[in-house]
């Protein structure tokens, strides 16, 4: 443990050191290209403004690189692979495509990440503005907040090993140590293997990951509350509107950008959900996801690059749309800054 300490505080200290060495160097190499010699106004004016023109591409140089390297070829690398067979390298055209507008697993795949884009974005915006509007009127709203906002340090696949506890099933007779089929049982209901029920498992998959993200629904969506001019309120009370109506009218429009921004960004996480669906059932019993899929055909049975290509492109070409709105609305947000 202490070495490992060691070793990431050392990577720390050398990268930062390396970044400013770097930063440094390329100014003084400007430096000594574009000179800016005092008897020449003219030239040194021109080299100043080429300075000017040069360093931002400089400094952004190394990060541009790295974005080449581990994002632009590893997506045009994809889209080729997607039109080559098994093992890469036998050309097959759209035979893939095709594959995947035929193939029953992946129909599902696609309902499912439908079903979880519908429920998980709404419900944890949702409960995360109920949350944050009710703490924010009680005196231990913070502690609150606090305990809301705890699943967010749990990893995805620390949370599912949690809540398949809840989830779990003992067979009959036996003693029940779920937590749900314990309750279930306390009131006379029969124990279920909750994970195992068709259709209805995807919502106790879903669960985990609105368990996870309401506490970032909450924090964001608090601060954009706490934003609204109290003018407002205090002119909605002297007009006499009550809670509800102040709720829906004047504080949920005034932040109606700030709940796009969330919605729209755990609508991304959605569509990459991964870790949960591998923990609690691998996929069975009709809770495959996209990515759970493109995973199994990458690396089980021996592996299909091609297919796992396009499974991998579907996700990319749900995901980017998303992703360049939500940009454009935070940039909008913080007026363009």
């Amino acid at each position: 443990m202490a070495s490992q300490i060691v070793s990431a505080v050392g990577v720390m200290v050398v990268g930062v050191f390396a970044c400013a060495l770097y930063y440094w160097l390329s100014d003084k190499t400007l430096q000594v290209i574009f000179p800016t010699p005092r008897d020449d106004v003219q030239r040194a004016s021109r080299n100043l403004n080429r300075r000017a023109v040069v360093r931002p591409w400089l400094f952004l140089g190394p990060a541009l690189i790295l974005l080449g390297i581990y994002l632009v070829y590893p997506v045009v690398a994809t889209f080729i692979l997607s039109f080559y067979g098994r093992s890469g390298t036998v050309f097959v055209g759209l035979d893939n495509y095709r594959w995947a507008l035929s193939d029953a697993g992946f129909r599902q795949s696609i309902f499912n990440n439908f079903l979880w884009l519908l429920v998980v974005p709404a419900a944890c915006t949702f409960l995360g503005l109920v949350i944050a509007v009710l703490t924010d009127r009680i005196w231990w709203g913070n502690i609150a907040k606090s305990l809301v906002f705890m699943p967010m340090a749990i990893s995805f696949v620390g949370a599912s090993v949690i809540w398949k506890f809840i989830y779990e099933y003992r067979g009959a007779g036996q003693t029940q140590i779920g937590l749900l089929n314990a309750i279930v049982q306390f009131f006379g209901g029969d124990p279920q293997v909750w994970i195992a029920l068709p259709f209805w498992n995807n919502f106790f998959l879903m669960v985990i990951l609105i368990w996870i993200q309401t506490g970032f629904a909450m924090v964001i969506l608090s601060a954009a509350l706490r934003g609204i001019p109290e003018e407002t309120i205090e002119a909605a009370v002297i007009d006499g509107a009550n809670g509800w109506q102040i709720f829906w009218k004047i504080m949920v429009p005034q932040i109606w950008a700030t709940i796009a921004v969330v919605w729209t960004t755990i609508t991304i996480l959605v569509l990459k959900v991964f870790d949960i669906v591998l923990t609690m059932t691998n996929g069975q019993w009709d809770t495959m996801v996209l990515a759970n899929l493109m995973f199994d055909w990458m690396f089980r049975g021996g592996g299909d690059s091609g297919r796992s290509a396009v499974i991998a492109l579907v996700i990319m070409a749900a995901v980017t749309p998303i992703m360049i709105w939500n940009i454009r609305q935070a940039n909008r947000e913080t007026g363009g800054h």
